[in-house]
């Protein structure tokens, strides 16, 4: 089972870094994950947050967000839609339904043909 997160919406932010006080270069990415199989694929509603300063290239973590910061993550959060949850299954799925459906529709013809 291979988990992965995808970026789902990036937001530039016009707060100051708290690291650096610069403005205009902290970003907000949101991400959902994503988990593939080798019978399917299916993204889930579980989300994570990142918040990063271009120009520092820091992480920016919730301890170090001011008033500020926390108040444009909330609203952002609310704006923010998820993709829908979903799974796809893969081709191996299919078959072995497929082989599945044709032995026990084989053996229901045997015993109804044999049985007196």
């Amino acid at each position: 089972m291979d988990k992965k997160w995808i970026t789902v919406k990036e937001v530039s932010l016009n707060n100051n870094c708290p690291e650096c006080f610069s403005k205009d270069h902290l970003e907000l990415t949101f991400k959902q994950q994503f988990i593939e199989t080798k019978f399917s694929k299916s993204i889930t509603q579980a989300i994570s947050t990142e918040m990063h300063c271009n120009r520092c290239n820091t992480t920016i973590y919730p301890v170090n967000w001011t008033e500020d910061i926390e108040r444009v993550y909330n609203y952002q959060m609310k704006a923010f839609t998820p993709k829908k949850a979903s799974k796809k299954y893969k081709a191996p799925f299919w078959i072995i339904i497929g082989i599945i459906a044709v032995v026990v529709i084989s053996t229901l013809i045997l015993l109804l043909t044999y049985l007196p």
